[in-house]
C-alpha cells in the first residue's frame, strides 16, 4: 500500500476553533484505538500541520515537543481544546478602563492583548518554531513589508534569521485586526517583523500547506497526498438587495469582510477539489465546513477574532 503525504489543515475562526479542536479529539481517540497506541498523537500521523489564526496556534499546540523526549508531541487534543474553554474569559477579557480608553473597539483594539499572551506563555513557553516535531505552515502578514509571511519548523532548522519564539509565532497568526493589537516578532538574529493575523489573505491555509508540501523531502504531487482541511464553521449570514444597494463605505465594511474571508476559503476548497479530482484522486481531499445559524444563542462566547 503507497504511503501519502498527510497533510492536516486548519482554518482561522477564533473562539470557533472549538469546532476543528472538538473534530480532532474524536480523531485522536480513533487513532489511539486503531493504531493500538494510547500515547498516540495527531503529530504522529501527519507529515505537514498547517493553521491560520486559531488554527495557527492550534498547529503550535499540536506540535509541541515533551521535554524529556523532544520527539514526541507533548499535548493531547483533548489538552488542545482545553486552551478554549479554560482561557477563553482570560483573552477575551475586556477591562472597564480598557472599554472607555478603546471606544468599545472603535478608537483601538478591542481586546488586550495580556490574556491571550499570557496563555500562549503558559502552554508554549521559550520553545522556538525550530522545535517543533513535524514540518507546519503558520501563517501571517508583514505590514511593514507588505507581504504574506510563512512560519515553517522546517525552514527555521536550516536558517536562524527564520526561527522565532513559539509564543511569538502564534501570537502573529492570531493578531486579528480590530481585535488583538498588531504583535512585533523578532527571528533569532534580531530583526523584528510587525504582523497581523495571516487570515488577512489565507483564512483557509489548506492551499498554501499544498504548495509548501511540494518543496518538502521527495516533493509530492496532488496523487501523492491526502489532505484533511478543517474549517471553522461559517455562518451564513444573508445580505439582500433592498439593503445592500444604499450602503455606502461604513455599511459595506464588516458585509465586505465577512464575504471576502468566506469567498476565499470556498475559493481555495474549489481549487484543491479539482485538482485531486483532475488526477483521478477526489478521495485524497476531505474538506470538513459546519454551516452555522447566523443568530448568536445566549451562551456563546465572544467572538474570537480570525
Amino acid at each position: 500500500m503507497a504511503k501519502f503525504f498527510r497533510i492536516l489543515s486548519i482554518d482561522g475562526g477564533g473562539i470557533r476553533g472549538i469546532i476543528p479542536a472538538q473534530i480532532l479529539v474524536t480523531l485522536e481517540a480513533i487513532l489511539k484505538e486503531t493504531s493500538g497506541d494510547p500515547s498516540a498523537r495527531l503529530g504522529d500521523f501527519f507529515d505537514l500541520l498547517a493553521g491560520t489564526s486559531t488554527g495557527g496556534i492550534l498547529t503550535c499546540i499540536y506540535l509541541c515537543p515533551q521535554p524529556d523526549n523532544p520527539s514526541r508531541p507533548r499535548f493531547s487534543a483533548e489538552e488542545a481544546v482545553e486552551l478554549y474553554f479554560e482561557r477563553g474569559d482570560e483573552i477575551f477579557h475586556i477591562p472597564v478602563w480598557h472599554r472607555v480608553k478603546s471606544g468599545g473597539g472603535v478608537l483601538d483594539e478591542k481586546y488586550p492583548a495580556a490574556g491571550l499572551e499570557a496563555a500562549l506563555h503558559d502552554y508554549l513557553g521559550d520553545l522556538r518554531l525550530s522545535d517543533l516535531i513535524k514540518p507546519c505552515l503558520i501563517t501571517a502578514y508583514d505590514i511593514k513589508r507588505r507581504c504574506a509571511f510563512f512560519f515553517t519548523q522546517h525552514d527555521a532548522r536550516q536558517k536562524p534569521s527564520r526561527n522565532f519564539l513559539l509564543r511569538e509565532v502564534a501570537r502573529a497568526t492570531a493578531a486579528a485586526p480590530t481585535f488583538f493589537e498588531c504583535a512585533n516578532v523578532k527571528s533569532e538574529t534580531q530583526v523584528t517583523y510587525p504582523m497581523v493575523d495571516g487570515g488577512v489573505f489565507a483564512n483557509n491555509p489548506a492551499m498554501c500547506a499544498y504548495a509548501e508540501a511540494r518543496t518538502i523531502g521527495a516533493r509530492p504531487t496532488a496523487k501523492d497526498m491526502v489532505i484533511l482541511s478543517l474549517g471553522t464553521g461559517q455562518v451564513e449570514t444573508p445580505y439582500y438587495y433592498d439593503q445592500a444597494k444604499d450602503w455606502g463605505a461604513v455599511q459595506w465594511i464588516r458585509p465586505l469582510l465577512d464575504i471576502m474571508m468566506s469567498g476565499v476559503s470556498e475559493t481555495v476548497d474549489y481549487q484543491l477539489r479539482q485538482m485531486f479530482a483532475a488526477v483521478g484522486a477526489p478521495h485524497q481531499y476531505l474538506r470538513l465546513q459546519a454551516h452555522l445559524h447566523p443568530e448568536k444563542p445566549p451562551w456563546t462566547t465572544p467572538n474570537f477574532p480570525t
